[in-house]
């Protein structure tokens, strides 16, 4: 017999063989158990049984410890990469993405995703997921307790569950079911992620099916918890700097810009206040702002400006933008003198904008430190058109002489315009309130258009002169509007036909100056008041009108029936009948000129008959529907 220590060695070392071929190709779990079923299959001797059964024992726990290792390697590699991404942040986005993406394969869950808590709603909602296919878990918001998530959020602790549903720990709202349901999640670790002691958000690792995490993998989703507030931290350091960055830039621009804005606005004050010194005027105003601007600088008229733009700026006192144009009210009270206009840039920066607005007050002082000298110049012109008015049998070339000195040319052709508010108040005091306002208005205009003007009559009357390519008309309605934005109420205007070479003939202004009285009762008596027109619009009619106090009564009574079966039935009688007048009550003619059937014309006309009376025709008949149908296109609005 052998010696038994001997033999033992022997079946140790025999036995440890086997095993270490599983280690070396790293064989299953189930692989270490086929040597000792083998040798008790063989018969083999007890002491080589009990050798197989420690080396298998062995083996199992060096197996289990590389395995470990491994693992420990695996997870010290992810995180290692992951703080090496963190290191080079560039996306926060894709930063988390890697940390969901690197903990899921890491614990071998079926989802992994990351929440971010909201301060201002004080809950807590998803940021990223991984492995997740349902849109309504995606989108989750978790109050502050609610759930698993909710109650790592509100304690700052991690929490695990192997079966979700059946978890009486954790808050169930129908919300966060239905969207943990639609996932199909059941076994669920969320752990927090903290800066300081401050949740910002939690990281989970959730399974499809019941698990039990071990202590190493909530050590490892912590870990990746840990990284994940890092780099949200690092982000928003990033952030921060980028933006202070930002700030000390905008700051730097600001200061050089603020060197060039005191340079620009010392030249402004030292060109505007030379200007006034030297007693310039709002043209040269306007020029010297348009080499500071860089620009095209004019002062505009109030009629000629913008109406939208030129109140806009009036009212909040700053610049308006109007296209490419940027107007600048010049103001002054409640009168309103015109306005500074850049023409076209379409870009203007702060400071810019506030040397125009600059400007524009500069040009309202200019103004009204003339207002002295201007109203004495009122009143001489106004003393002028008074004397062309009233002494007919004055000297004309004194008339002339004291024209000239007014910059007011005689020669050419002129139009005389009575202007009357719209409007009367039983107060006395307004009133006279209003027709002063509404004779400085005139006045100033006449200074600028180098003409005359006159209280006269309970209103105000002036000769204008006209401009090329002008006429009577345009300049009574301009005159309207102009006067009635200066006084802020409607004011009527009618003017008379031109009247050439006053300097000649001075006396042809007092009957220029009926006509246009005759033409201003005429608007008002069409109920045309706020409007302007001229005698060439009226003609014969505006005679008659001298006489005819009820001018709707009687276009009512002749043409009302017509007139109204037209509004009724959207037909067209009344110009039909207008057609055939001015067709020399010719059918055939009428029809041309409407482009409709003669038959048309003459169901039109019988129409007509039934409703006026069989002798419409007649000539006195005739005559006084003419007349009516005038004074009904006449009194209708005007489109201008």
């Amino acid at each position: 017999m052998g010696n038994p220590v001997s033999m033992s060695r022997d079946h140790a070392q025999s036995a440890e063989t086997p095993y270490l071929e599983l280690l070396a190709r790293g064989a299953s779990a189930d692989a270490y158990e086929q040597p000792v079923l083998l040798a008790r299959a063989e018969g083999g001797p007890a002491e080589r049984i009990d050798a197989l059964e420690r080396a298998k024992h062995l083996a199992l726990r060096v197996r289990s410890e590389l395995e470990g290792r491994r693992r420990r390697e695996a997870e010290l590699s992810a995180l290692f990469e992951t703080a090496h991404d963190l290191a080079g942040l560039r996306d926060l986005d894709a930063v988390l993405r890697a940390i969901v993406q690197r903990a899921r394969s890491l614990l071998g869950t079926d989802v992994t995703y990351l929440s971010l808590n909201d301060p201002e709603r004080g809950d807590t909602y998803m940021r990223v997921t991984e492995g997740s296919v349902a849109a309504r878990f995606q989108a989750l918001r978790l109050g502050m307790g609610e759930g698993l998530g909710g109650l790592v959020a509100q304690t700052a602790r991690p929490y695990v569950t192997d079966d979700y549903f059946e978890d009486a720990r954790f808050q169930h709202t129908g919300t966060i079911d239905a969207g943990v349901r639609d996932e199909g999640l059941v076994a669920i670790l969320g752990v927090p992620l903290m800066l300081g002691h401050h949740v910002i958000g939690v990281l989970f690792a959730a399974d499809r099916r019941a698990r039990v995490f071990e202590r190493e993998q909530i050590a490892l989703l912590g870990s990746f918890a840990a990284l994940a507030a890092a780099a949200i931290d690092t982000a928003n350091l990033l952030a921060e700097t980028r933006s202070a960055l930002a700030g000390l830039e905008r700051a730097n621009e600001i200061i050089r810009d603020r060197s060039g804005v005191i340079e620009r606005a010392s030249d402004v004050h030292d060109r505007l206040a030379e200007l006034v010194l030297r007693g310039g005027g709002v043209h040269d105003v306007a020029a010297a702002v348009s080499q500071v601007l860089d620009g095209t600088v004019e002062f505009t008229e109030a009629a000629a400006a913008p109406e939208y733009a030129l109140e806009a700026s009036r009212a909040d006192g700053h610049v308006v933008r109007h296209k490419d144009d940027w107007i600048a009210a010049v103001a002054a009270g409640d009168e309103l003198f015109g306005a500074l206009v850049l023409r076209g840039h379409p870009g203007l920066d702060p400071v810019d904008q506030l040397t125009l607005e600059r400007a524009a007050m500069v040009t309202s002082l200019l103004l009204l430190a003339r207002r002295s000298a201007a109203e004495a110049e009122q009143r001489v012109r106004g003393e002028l058109l008074d004397d062309l008015l009233d002494a007919r049998d004055r000297d004309p070339r004194l008339l002339n002489d004291r024209a000239r000195r007014l910059h007011a040319d005689l020669s050419v052709a002129h139009v005389v315009l009575v202007a009357r508010l719209d409007a009367t108040s039983a107060d006395a005091d307004q009133e006279a309130d209003a027709r002063r306002r509404l004779w400085a208005a005139a006045s100033h205009l006449a200074a600028t258009r180098h003409g005359l003007a006159a209280a006269r009559d309970g209103g105000t009357v002036l000769l204008l002169p006209l401009a090329d390519g002008d006429g009577a008309t345009d300049l009574a309605r301009r005159t309207a509007r102009h006067l009635g934005r200066a006084v802020h109420e409607a004011v009527t205007v009618g003017a008379s036909a031109p009247v050439p070479d006053l300097a000649a003939r001075p006396d042809a202004v007092v009957a220029a100056y009926t006509e246009a009285g005759r033409c201003l009762d005429a608007l008002r008596l069409l109920g045309r008041g706020g409007d302007g027109a001229a005698a060439e619009d009226f003609g014969f009619v505006g005679l008659l009108l001298a006489g005819e106090q009820n001018v709707p009564g009687f276009v009512d009574r002749t043409i009302g029936q017509v007139v109204a079966y037209d509004e009724r039935r959207g037909t067209e009688l009344v110009r039909t009948l207008d057609a055939y007048f001015a067709c020399g009550m010719s059918p055939a003619r009428t029809k041309e000129a409407l482009h409709v059937h003669v038959n048309t014309v003459a169901q039109r006309l019988e129409r007509v008959g039934r409703l006026l009376g069989e002798d419409w025709q007649s000539p006195d008949r005739a005559l006084e529907i003419q007349l009516a149908l005038r004074l009904h296109r006449l009194a209708a609005p005007k489109r201008h």
